[in-house]
């Protein structure tokens, strides 16, 4: 094949096949962050260059090595977006939200862009749904989003996932700590890698996150930021640990997480599963309560966190995850004659501005090629309209699943009988559900609709 008809190295195509495990995973995240208040905002795909050095920082390798940065006609620089923080963080400045009632509370399912080496649960192009809160200071935001994370990753059947926290400070007491990593790394300088050398100079706390093995051999001895907390970031990392712990949350305080972008202070936390071996973390976030003064604007302490969905995907696919059914023909008209056919369209069309999903010839099959097709399609019902159906008014339903029918009239009563059956079948699915649901609380179990 013509190398013009493959996707790009690092993009996938999700095909029809699997659209409904992505808007199951899109609409349950976007639902739940509703109910935490988080609405949804949507942001340019690509955004001027300064806003991510500025944002993401400089001494970052997403900055340094992965971001997929060119000159437009206007020979402006612009860069796809590498994650979805900044620009959100933008939109706030630019159109005046966080002069408003605060906290603004954000989510968003976005693409973002970065050029590493392709791998499983790691694409050039992947996509994320993120959640950004303006204007919340107190620990309890903290402890907000992490709930909030936990709680979609609970809502979509996600087990063996494990919360682990850390605190970086402020930039107040990571001065002493970035002096006493800059000394540290110094005496192990010849260890290190071109790029971390680099970053012993300006900004030594990257090179913890750094790949090469042998720059994480000699970072898994360097002090640790917790030694160094000053009295107030010291107070709110033990109010959030506290805040998890009444939520019910477990959690494993970790010293090494650094995430690997700048704008991060005080809580940073990972969700990681237990199910992909390297590509571990699902969910990662924190606080960030410099980036808007950064970028131009008053002091807004903020936070978030971003979910990568092909990497969850994997996770739920591993557990075995049940994922909804994915919707099928309620009913396949057959048609033989032009008149036929023509009925049959009215009937489909009729059908489906009700709400009832149903689907007719339209490439001028057989009839015994129109039932193949019927039954490829996964067809609940089929009904064939021939010169007899349209004389007597009347035609046979056929149920496909079990081989019985029954006579229908081609009017009204049509719609009612089918939309019935459709009817009945969501019920019935809810039914279900709630019975998995509520099947292990007392006195419940045996609820019905």
């Amino acid at each position: 094949m013509d190398a013009m008809y493959k996707a790009v190295r690092g993009t996938q195509d999700v095909l029809p096949a699997d659209s409904g495990k992505w808007q199951y995973m899109e609409q349950t995240a976007l639902s739940v962050a509703q109910d935490f208040g988080y609405r949804e905002i949507r942001t340019p795909v690509f955004e001027q260059t300064a806003l991510f050095q500025r944002s993401v920082g400089e001494t970052t390798d997403v900055v340094q090595k992965e971001m997929y940065t060119f000159l437009d006609k206007g020979e402006r620089s612009i860069t796809l977006r590498p994650e979805g923080t900044a620009g959100a963080a933008r939109a706030a400045l630019e159109h005046g939200l966080l002069a408003g009632a605060l906290p603004v509370k954000a989510s968003y399912v976005t693409s973002c862009y970065r050029y590493e080496k392709p791998q499983a649960g790691r694409l050039r192009e992947f996509h994320q749904f993120g959640v950004e809160c303006f204007g919340a200071a107190a620990p309890q935001a903290d402890a907000e989003i992490i709930t909030l994370a936990a709680t979609i990753l609970e809502s979509l059947g996600v087990t063996g996932v494990q919360l682990h926290i850390n605190s970086i400070g402020c930039p107040e007491c990571r001065a002493q700590y970035h002096a006493a990593l800059k000394e540290y790394f110094t005496a192990h300088k010849e260890s290190l890698c071109g790029t971390c050398l680099d970053r012993l100079e300006r900004n030594p706390m990257r090179i913890l996150d750094c790949k090469s093995p042998e720059c994480a051999a000699v970072a898994a001895g360097a002090p640790v930021m917790l030694d160094y907390l000053c009295d107030d970031c010291a107070a709110h990392f033990e109010e959030v640990k506290a805040c998890l712990t009444d939520a019910g949350l477990s959690f494993e305080v970790d010293p090494r997480i650094v995430r690997g972008l700048d704008y991060y202070t005080r809580t940073v936390f990972e969700f990681i599963s237990d199910a992909l071996g390297a590509q571990s973390t699902v969910c990662g976030g924190g606080r960030y309560d410099g980036l808007i003064e950064e970028l131009g604007g008053a002091h807004v302490p903020s936070l978030g966190f971003g979910m990568g969905l092909e990497r969850l995907l994997m996770v739920m696919e591993a557990k075995g995850v049940s994922f909804p059914e994915t919707p099928v023909c309620e009913v396949y008209f057959a048609s033989m004659g032009e008149a036929a056919a023509r009925r049959c369209f009215t009937l489909t069309t009729k059908l489906r501005q009700g709400g009832v999903a149903a689907e007719c010839d339209t490439v001028g099959r057989s009839l015994k090629a129109q039932m193949k097709y019927a039954d490829k399609i996964g067809a609940r019902y089929t009904l064939v309209v021939g010169d007899d159906e349209l004389a007597s008014g009347t035609a046979r339903l056929k149920d496909m699943a079990t081989g019985e029918t029954e006579d229908v009239t081609l009017d009204d009563g049509l719609y009612s009988v089918l939309y019935n059956k459709s009817l009945d079948r969501q019920l019935a699915g809810m039914t279900d559900l709630l019975g998995e649901e509520l099947g292990g609380l007392d006195g419940l179990s045996g609820l019905s609709l």
